[in-house]
């Protein structure tokens, strides 16, 4: 007899947020599971989980082919109102690392810094010195490097996640125009 689940509840997850954010910046047909898992290090079988718990929570559905769409107007209001509720910010102490939040385009052009150290992305390969700022998931850095678009978007997250209202408004703002269908 199959054992039975305590809890059948599903649960986003953390990298669930980052793969619907890399298929949200998709206007036409989704790479596949192995072509994301590639560009976001993870695996096929993690970016098969997202997939499906986005679609259980409705901010994705899947086609016909079992392609996965992101449902925009679910994510952004889900991302303003949300997703720094279910993903706080996790912060650390001074390290080096790739700049997030107000300290990384598109948010460092529209808010000038103050004298703390500003919020990182702990990186081996990072140029700037500043507090620990976790990311969703640990290939972030990596990912957004490799798609800069994407990284942008993971940066206004982090400034809805953890910034002041100021930085999130203006996030928030920011993440409902490059989410627009």
């Amino acid at each position: 007899m199959p054992r039975q689940k305590s809890n059948p509840q599903i649960v986003l997850r953390p990298q669930d947020l980052v793969v619907l954010l890399r298929l949200a910046l998709e206007r036409g047909p989704a790479p596949t599971y192995a072509a994301l898992a590639a560009e976001l290090g993870m695996t096929a079988s993690e970016i098969h989980g997202a997939v499906d718990r986005a679609v259980a929570a409705q901010l994705a559905h899947k086609d016909v082919g079992g392609k996965a769409t992101v449902i925009l107007a679910a994510l952004r209001l889900f991302v303003q109102h949300g997703a720094r509720y279910c993903f706080p910010a996790v912060r650390g102490s001074l390290t080096r690392g790739r700049p997030t939040g107000y300290a990384a385009a598109p948010l460092k052009d529209l808010i000038v810094p103050g004298t703390d150290p500003v919020p990182v992305w702990p990186h081996k390969n990072g140029t700037v010195r500043g507090m620990a700022f976790y990311p969703l998931y640990p290939s972030v850095p990596e990912a957004a490097g490799r798609n800069p678009a994407l990284g942008e978007l993971l940066v206004l997250f982090d400034a809805v996640r953890g910034g002041s209202a100021r930085e999130r408004a203006l996030a928030i703002d920011l993440l409902e125009k490059r989410l627009q269908a």
